[in-house]
C-alpha cells in the first residue's frame, strides 16, 4: 500500500499498517511537519492527508504528552513510530493497565474496538497515524478513583487529554512490543 495507490474504499488495520510503513520510509512527506512546542503547550500534530476513506497524521510527542483513555469510534488505525518511543496503555478490568513500549521502527495497529492511551515515552518522539474510515468522533474515557469508567463522545479536532484523576505514582511493568500477547485475565 502506497500513498499514490490508495483504493476508493475503507482500509483494514493490515492495510493501514502497510500505509504507515510506506510513509515512514518517505520522510520528505512528513518531516517538514515535525515541530515541538514548549512545555505546557499542546503536542504538535499535522494532517498529511484526508479523504472519504482514510485520514493520515504526523504527531510529535514529549514525555508529558498524554492522550488519556480513548477509542477511535468506528475507525481502525495503525501507528508507526519514526523517532523516539511511545508508551501505549490498555485498561484491564481488576488490574493495572497493560503497558507496551513502541520504539522507533515499531508499530501498533487496531480495530474500532480498541481502547488505549498513548504518551511520549522519549523526548522528541514522532509517529505517523492512519485511520479508516477517517476520524470523525472519538470516545474519551474517564476512570474515577473508585474504578467507574465513563465515555464521552468528542470531535476528532479536539485535543485528546486525560480527563480522569491523576494516576498514582506506582510504577508499572512495561513490556516490549516483541513480548507477545498478554496472558489471559480470568474474570470472576
Amino acid at each position: 500500500m502506497t500513498w499514490e495507490s490508495l483504493p476508493d474504499r475503507y482500509l483494514d488495520k493490515h492495510e493501514l499498517r502497510a500505509l504507515v510503513e510506506d510513509l515512514a520510509g518517505r520522510p520528505e512527506l512528513w518531516r517538514p511537519h515535525v515541530a515541538f512546542g514548549d512545555s505546557g503547550e499542546a503536542r504538535h500534530y499535522a494532517s498529511l492527508h484526508r479523504d472519504s476513506f482514510v485520514d493520515i497524521w504526523v504527531i510529535c510527542w514529549r514525555p508529558e504528552d498524554d492522550t488519556g483513555w480513548h477509542d477511535h469510534d468506528v475507525s481502525s488505525g495503525a501507528v508507526r513510530v519514526v523517532a523516539g518511543a511511545l508508551k501505549e496503555s490498555n485498561p484491564r478490568i481488576g488490574g493495572a493497565p497493560l503497558e507496551t513500549l513502541v520504539s522507533e521502527g515499531e508499530f501498533l495497529s487496531f480495530g474500532p474496538d480498541h481502547i488505549h492511551r498513548i504518551n511520549g515515552h522519549a523526548a522528541a518522539s514522532v509517529s505517523i497515524h492512519a485511520y479508516s474510515p477517517p476520524l470523525w468522533r472519538l470516545g474519551q474515557y474517564s476512570i474515577s478513583e473508585d474504578g467507574v469508567m465513563r465515555r464521552a463522545s468528542v470531535s476528532y479536532a479536539d485535543e485528546l487529554r486525560p480527563i480522569d484523576p491523576e494516576p498514582d505514582a506506582t510504577p508499572r511493568e512495561t513490556v516490549p512490543v516483541a513480548a507477545g500477547p498478554a496472558p489471559a485475565v480470568a474474570l470472576a
